[in-house]
């Protein structure tokens, strides 16, 4: 996605309607013609930008993965010790997931929707990721066998990537949440 988040490309506005457009309605409940007049075009004008509609789910769900796994590494690089790289990697996913509720519902109903080749390589994006976190725990907490690590890796993203169905608390008090369950979680193990 663009960096300048004042001036989304008309792509990456199609792509924010589709994904909200597809959290709402699921990927077979929406039309191409509810996407265009979602930014203001015709549906077949998306042509356009999109060789399809699951072009469009295919460029979401790759993108939604791999700005995971690329994130992770850099926070982890950036760290100084294996738990302030946990510690970033919490904070990455927490605030991912809140800025981000329509993609994390997109993944989890319309992952099968995806060709076979784009399932394939968003899985490996995402064993990546659970990788980078499993290697992280295991660094910061030595005893732990990587079992046990990826096990409770998967655990707490499913704690984190539960935020679309829990809008209870404002965003900041549900990322100190969040967080802190995380890292309960975590040390609990």
């Amino acid at each position: 996605m663009s960096t300048d988040a004042a001036k989304p490309s008309r792509r990456e506005q199609i792509l924010t309607a589709a994904a909200e457009k597809f959290a709402r309605a699921g990927f077979h409940g929406v039309g191409i013609d509810d996407i265009g007049a979602a930014v203001g075009i015709s549906g077949p004008a998306l042509y356009r930008h999109f060789r399809s509609k699951d072009a469009m789910l295919a460029e979401l769900l790759t993108g939604i993965s791999d700005r995971l796994l690329f994130g992770g590494k850099d926070r982890v690089d950036a760290a100084s010790d294996p738990q302030e790289a946990l510690e970033r990697l919490v904070r990455w996913h927490v605030e991912f997931a809140l800025r981000n509720p329509a993609l994390i519902t997109v993944h989890m109903r319309d992952l099968d929707s995806l060709s076979d080749r784009d399932r394939r390589r968003v899985r490996e994006s995402q064993r990546l990721y659970v990788e980078v976190w499993v290697q992280t725990l295991v660094d910061a907490r030595p005893e732990l066998d990587r079992p046990r690590a990826r096990a409770a890796v998967h655990a707490v993203f499913g704690l984190i990537n539960s935020t679309p169905f829990s809008a209870h608390l404002d965003t900041s008090a549900m990322s100190r949440l969040l967080r802190d369950m995380a890292h309960g979680a975590i040390t609990a193990i």
